[in-house]
């Protein structure tokens, strides 16, 4: 704790009315002897800004004495003033420290507003389908260099995403599967049997799931789970800077870490889709069991007859297009991170809702493109 200063040092003023007018300075000018007085000291000080200054009789001075005159004289020297050489070079250090910049004042048209949000938005939407756009040319670089060399292909990194994203996801997407297939039975068994209709389960099951709840729902978990841990891996390596040290080492990240996870996508999800239709029906004819008395037997061997083949592999081409889209939006929104945590989480929040809506947006494009493909 600094000592209180006596009374001979506090800082004073002494004004004479002499045709000059001069303010002079008196005591201790420093931090401990300004603490509680700054307040009075700066409203005096700038009562006598137009004066003439007297600094010399002034026993010591540090930055905050000398900052508090230099703003009550207007952040310049007055124009009369009588310094000590030591108290010269404090005051020109004032002088020629940068000062703070203005803060610009906007003015925003509140009709205009709105429009300007709009075009936020669209620039930053192309900005992202530009840099999409790259990296899918990058991609389909890799395949090709790749094509040329095979010896180069990651194949270690590949099996460990499709084990990552294949194998450990089989639990979850069974559990859902099989659910939605029981809930999707019971639904369409109760209606059917208004109509006495109850043979005509097996065709909706079977072509719903295995033509479009089976791969949309494989997707949806997959961009859930497997995509949002793609984006916040590349994430963290950005923010780790293992990113900007692949570049200094002449490593391309886009062969090593983005091309394996696509790769493992196209091939896991194609799988997921096989198995997420196995367990979906499994529980669709449960359910058709105990709500329309139809046996196992009898679903199983009507399954191929009323269900066109088609409608498989049409879903499997479904689960590959998904995979390799949900592969390429994870890496973008992974590789656009910001070094810090808060993009950290906000990228991966908007890798997870974009891939979701990408897979929903295809899977539309795909129900008109084949309308007529697999429906008897």
């Amino acid at each position: 704790m600094s000592e209180i200063p006596s009374e001979g040092e506090l800082p004073s003023f002494a004004t004479t009315e002499s045709p000059a007018s001069t303010v002079a300075l008196k005591g201790d000018w420093t931090l401990d002897t300004l603490a509680a007085r700054i307040p009075p000291l700066t409203q005096q000080a700038r009562r006598y800004s137009r004066r003439a200054w007297d600094l010399r009789e002034i026993g010591s001075i540090d930055d905050a004495g000398a900052t508090l005159l230099w703003h009550a004289w207007g952040a310049q020297k007055p124009a009369e003033l009588l310094l000590r050489p030591e108290q010269e070079a404090l005051f020109n250090r004032l002088a020629e420290a940068p000062k703070p910049p203005r803060a610009r004042r906007r003015r925003v048209w509140s009709a205009l507003a709105p429009v300007s949000r709009v075009g936020e938005r669209v620039v930053d939407i192309i900005d992202h389908l530009s840099a999409f756009t790259s990296l899918l040319g990058q991609a389909v670089l890799d395949v090709a260099r790749i094509a040329g060399n095979p010896a180069r292909m990651p194949w270690r990194e590949i099996s460990a995403n499709v084990h990552r994203t294949g194998a450990q996801a089989l639990p979850i997407t069974a559990l859902v599967s099989f659910l939605i297939g029981i809930v999707l039975s019971y639904l369409s068994a109760r209606q059917l049997k208004l109509f006495g209709a109850d043979v005509y389960i097996v065709d909706i099951l079977g072509i719903s799931i295995l033509r479009e709840l089976g791969p949309v729902l494989a997707a949806i978990l997959v961009a859930g789970r497997s995509g949002s841990s793609m984006t916040a891996q590349l994430g963290v390596m950005r923010v780790t800077q293992e990113l900007d040290a692949l570049a200094v080492l002449g490593i391309p990240y886009s062969l090593r870490l983005v091309l394996p996870k696509i790769v493992a996508l196209a091939i896991a999800l194609p799988l997921l889709v096989l198995w997420t239709d196995a367990i979906a029906l499994l529980g669709g004819m449960v359910a058709a069991g105990a709500e329309l008395n139809i046996g196992y037997r009898h679903f199983i061997s009507a399954l191929p007859g009323a269900v066109p083949v088609a409608n498989l592999w049409l879903g499997l081409a479904k689960g590959a297009v998904f995979g390799v889209l949900i592969g390429l939006v994870s890496c973008h929104f992974g590789l656009r991170i910001k070094p810090n945590t808060e993009s950290l989480g906000a990228g991966t929040t908007n890798s997870v809702v974009t891939a979701i809506t990408v897979v929903i947006l295809v899977d539309a494009i795909f129900a008109v493109a084949f309308s007529e493909v697999g429906i008897p």
